[in-house]
Parts: structure tokens; sequence; C-alpha cells
């Protein structure tokens, strides 16, 4: 993981740091909303309600919003051209390494070559450009609303924080065994794509198809794995909620906290649902493009720097 973490830093370090400063400030704004949200609630359930109040705190939050969606859309605006930028540079190096096999008669084989420019190619570049800054947005994200809901209630915060431990360890367990799938996958494919000659394709047909059962198969295992990893998260974060408001009810029954708490905390915990379930598909992802990676690096044979060369876009 490091040495594809190392590729993509060396290729566009000045614009990724561009992107995570933006990721900072959208991490940084995840928890406010829930603060306006629960000053809003207990404004409603006091004595002295005021329609100018309601209106202030309304008009704060919905700021609060505009300016987060607004980086938002900054920051994916930048990551996906940046990530175009990053598929070009690639199969403009693939292209350099497929011409110099040509004019040095190494052997390589056409359909591998196919595969990695038109498919593999995408795959990483689009991975490249948020590479950094998407989990910098997700963690931001969770550590700004756990500490959030902690500092109001630390009970609840405690609840939101072991929701995602478990979380974890279930992730690194399946993600193993998904990762040799996915190796094996590419390879076949790869593989089935060489045998693609037009002028032997009734010779290889068979053999072809065979393969594509073999594609198939590895699929259907990947899919029991991380179905299963999700059934389990899913069952964890059903039990965090109830967790949250049987706390959270019993609290407030026994004047140990407010409503306005306990809402800001559920709705807390859903937005950290959305964190951390694209954190999981974010690993999962880096963990497929990495092996994607490695295997891509063994096409540029034993001087991979010579393509290094290559300028990119700004």
């Amino acid at each position: 993981m490091f040495q594809l973490y190392r590729a993509i830093w060396r290729a566009s370090a000045g614009r990724q740091i561009i992107l995570i400063v933006l990721s900072i400030a959208i991490a940084g704004l995840a928890a406010v909303p829930l603060e306006f949200q629960r000053d809003i609630i207990n404004h409603l359930t006091s004595a002295d309600v005021t329609t100018d109040k309601l209106i202030y705190l309304g008009a704060g939050m919905m700021s609060v919003i505009l300016l987060s969606l607004g980086l938002k859309w900054l920051l994916s605006y930048r990551a996906g051209t940046l990530g175009e930028d990053l598929i070009r540079m690639i199969r403009q190096r693939l292209l350099l390494r497929a011409s110099d096999i040509n004019v040095s008669g190494e052997t390589m084989r056409k359909g591998t070559m196919t595969t990695a420019i038109s498919a593999e190619a995408e795959e990483l570049g689009k991975f490249a450009g948020g590479a950094f800054s998407d989990p910098v947005v997700q963690i931001g994200t969770l550590i700004s609303v756990i500490g959030y809901i902690s500092s109001t209630q630390p009970g609840l915060g405690m609840i939101a924080f072991s929701m995602i431990v478990p979380q974890i360890i279930i992730v690194l367990v399946s993600q193993r065994k998904v990762n040799v799938f996915v190796a094996e996958r590419v390879r076949i494919l790869r593989g089935a794509n060489d045998m693609l000659n037009v002028e032997r394709i009734n010779e290889i047909a068979r053999e072809v198809e065979a393969q594509f059962d073999e594609i198939y198969e590895t699929r259907r295992k990947m899919f029991i794995w991380k179905l299963s990893a999700k059934f389990l998260l899913s069952v964890i974060n059903g039990a965090g909620t109830v967790g949250v408001l049987m706390l959270g009810g019993y609290l407030v029954l026994n004047g140990k906290t407010d409503v306005g708490t306990v809402v800001a905390a559920t709705s807390g915990l859903s937005r950290i649902q959305g964190p951390t379930a694209f954190l999981i598909a974010f690993y999962r992802q880096v963990s497929a493009n990495r092996i994607k990676y490695e295997l891509m690096l063994e096409l540029f044979g034993p001087n991979p720097e010579r393509y290094r060369q290559i300028r990119r876009g700004s």
C-alpha cells in the first residue's frame, strides 16, 4: 500500500496538499450543524421561546450547511480532474512501454496491455484523485462528530466509538481473503484477453469460456465475503442506534441530560455511519488498487524509471 501511495504522491504532491486542506476544512465543519440542531430543539422546549432566536439559529445552521456543501463541490471537482489527469498520464506511460516493446522485440501479450490501458488505468487514476483527501474527510468527520457527542454526553460518545472498532476488525479479516480473489480475477481476465485472437477464436473458444467460468466463481466467492461482512456491520450500526436511544432516554428520564443532546447524538450516529461505510469501501478500494498497481508495474519491465519522465498536466 505504501508503494502505491508513494507513487501517487510523487505524481501529484502539490495538488494533493490543496485537497487535504479542503478536506480538513470540511471535516472541521461536520459537527457544527449538530450543535445548531441541539440548540434549536432545546430552545423549542424551553419556557422563553422566541421567533427571532429560532430564525437566527436556523440561518446559522443553513449557512454552515451551504459552506460545507460548497467546499465539498470544490473538493470533488479538483479530485475528479486530478484523477483524469493521472489516468491520462498512466495511459501515456503504458503506450510508451508498448512502443518500446514493439521496437525491441520483447514478448508482451496484446490482451494484457489492452486491458491495462483501457480498464486498469481508469481504475487506478480515479482512485489516485481522492487517495489522500477522501480518507482525511471521512476520518476527520468521525473525529469531529464523535468528539462532539462525547463532549455533550460521554456515555453516548462511548457507544458511538464502540461501533467503529468491531467494524474495523471485521473488514481487516474479510478483506485479506477478498484481496486474493481480486488478484486472481485480474490475472484470469488478462489471460483470457491475451487468447482472444480473431484468427484462432474457434480453436480456443472453449478454453476462454472456461476462464470466464473461473472469473464467475471468483466473483461469487468475493460476494460471499463482502455481503457477510456487510451484514455484520449493519447489525452493529443497528445495535448502536438502539443503544444510544435507550441510554439517552434513561438519562433524560433521570434528569441527567436534555432532549436536544439525545436528538443530536442520534443524528450524529447516523452521520458517522456514512463515513464509516465510506472508509470501509475505501479500504477495500485501496487493497484492490494496490494489487492492480503491483500487477501493472510488472508490465513496465526491469526499468520502470524511464516511464516516469512523461510530463503531467496542471
